[in-house]
């Protein structure tokens, strides 16, 4: 079977993830504490022993999500399962990052670093409180693309995650989003929900960041990837260090395609999907796009020996 690798985004992250990949395998072990050494704190400890409200701060998720998935991608290695035996790596959102250290264009350090910096730009590119997220649940992606249109009235309102084919998350300005949600109920949504976030991400809201997170990965030595990247905002294969520099700045105001990603891969070989880290909300967004291809989720050792298992 050709196989990929998806790598989880904000959202999943709960407190003691990471931790039995950490006690069975070293190289697990070593993945959190080069975290904590380019942090120069001990995030590993907000992640097992801390609270969630302190460990879903966008700061700390997002290089929190990438210890965890890059902790079992390790795991995975010692018993012998390689990140090269994928055909392609994909992350959403923050994930990408993940996908990227995966595939070996980004170090570890580099890669917490660059999150750390990437939470704090986006958290502070708006104000607590003027932007907004909202699901839409029930209408295609042009149909959300109309009502974020509609809804804007001069403001900011964009999807902003097209996920799967009955889930288009929109973002921008409170205001906005939230006139979007009563548009989509008229439209027939099946649910339209306000989200539980700090900022608005994946829109022109997040013009700060962008420029922040520009400076940031200028500094940083990018590889090519061992493995092709599908990247978030062009939903195809990415191979060259120069254009993941590139999109990797155009992701935080752009939208992740996750829907287009995944049909890009199955149309591309790609037969079954592994998610790698915590959660399991991706492979549940694979299943809702095809539901033929096969699935499995690797968040916990005993998760790495069932795959070594077969």
């Amino acid at each position: 079977m050709s196989r990929a690798f998806l790598f989880p985004g904000q959202g999943a992250q709960t407190i003691g993830m990471g931790r039995d990949l950490a006690g069975a395998y070293p190289a697990a072990r070593a993945v959190f504490e080069e975290v904590d050494d380019a942090l120069r704190e001990k995030l590993s400890d907000l992640i097992w022993n801390g609270d969630q409200d302190t460990l879903t701060l966008t700061h700390n998720a997002q290089p929190a999500l990438m210890a965890t998935s890059i902790a079992a991608m390790r795991a995975l290695e010692a018993e012998g399962i390689a990140v090269g035996s994928a055909a392609y790596v994909a992350g959403h959102s923050l994930g990408e990052y993940s996908a990227l250290t995966a595939a070996g264009a980004l170090s570890v350090a580099d890669a917490a670093r660059l999150l750390r910096a990437r939470g704090t730009a986006m958290q502070d590119a708006v104000p607590v409180g003027v932007g907004a997220m909202a699901a839409i649940l029930g209408l295609s992606l042009e149909q959300v693309r109309t009502v974020a249109a509609d809804a804007a009235q001069g403001e900011v309102c964009a999807a902003a995650n097209d996920n799967d084919p009955g889930q288009v998350v929109v973002s921008g300005h409170k205001a906005a989003v939230e006139r979007a949600t009563l548009l989509a109920k008229d439209a027939g949504a099946k649910r339209a929900v306000m989200l539980p976030v700090s900022a608005p991400f994946h829109c022109a809201l997040m013009a700060p960041a962008a420029e922040v997170m520009k400076d940031a990965l200028s500094a940083v030595e990018i590889k090519d990837p061992v493995v092709p990247v599908v990247a978030n905002v062009v939903a195809e294969a990415v191979t060259s260090s120069a254009q993941i520099r590139s999109l990797l700045v155009d992701q935080i105001t752009g939208a992740v395609r996750w829907r287009e990603t995944v049909s890009w891969m199955r149309a591309n070989g790609v037969d079954e999907f592994w998610e790698i880290g915590a959660g399991k909300a991706l492979i549940g967004m694979v299943r809702r796009i095809d539901r033929s291809a096969a699935t499995r989720a690797i968040g916990t050792a005993a998760d790495v020996q069932a795959a070594v298992a077969g």
